[in-house]
């Protein structure tokens, strides 16, 4: 079920100046452990179990939460992902977003705002933005908006915290480009 567009738009936005004051900051640090984890997921319309640690198997995952699907910066944010989604593919990455929207809900989000590129998790139950402290402080039934970049051993190779989506897929892509040059040749085969 979609959630109050209304209501969430209006907080968002009255909130979006806060975002400036701590735009670098997130809320795990570069070189903690990412914290496992599997949920519901939907990739171009169809539905299957997300799983961290088999997506790290294959290489360096960009982990990014988002406050809403179908709302207007969130998908704007989905959209420049999924047209980014040949870079990230050509840097050994995959993409995962995370919301506290329904698997239903999704499901019609990786179609549309996604475009089938990349697949985006349910995580209803908060457990996952609880554990990486990811939710919005005053808004907890929602995600903030705060990417990582998660590097095959678990640990957090970046992280960036903004309320405006414009800079998540630039900065995520960077810190990509620099972590795989810091670590050549240590990509799982």
């Amino acid at each position: 079920m979609f959630k109050p567009f209304a209501a969430v738009l209006v907080a968002l936005s009255s909130l979006s100046s806060l975002s400036y004051m701590s735009s670098a900051s997130a809320a795990l640090d570069v070189g903690e452990k990412a914290p496992d984890f599997s949920a519901p997921a939907a990739l171009a319309g169809q539905q299957f179990r997300f799983s961290l640690a088999e997506q790290l198997a294959k290489g360096p995952v960009v982990l990014y939460f988002f406050p809403a699907a179908f709302s207007v910066g969130c998908s704007a944010e989905a959209h420049e992902f999924a047209e980014a989604s040949d870079k990230f593919a050509a840097l050994g990455a995959s993409v995962i977003g995370v919301s506290t929207d329904d698997i239903d809900t999704q499901v019609k989000f990786s179609m549309q705002a996604c475009q089938g590129k990349f697949a985006v998790a349910s995580d209803a139950s908060k457990s996952v933005i609880k554990s990486y402290d990811a939710a919005m402080m005053m808004l907890p039934d929602y995600a903030n908006r705060i990417s990582y970049v998660i590097a095959p051993d678990q640990s957090i190779a970046y992280a960036y915290q903004s309320l405006n989506p414009s800079k998540h897929v630039a900065n995520t892509l960077t810190a990509l480009r620099e972590w795989g040059i810091a670590n050549k040749g240590k990509l799982p085969k």
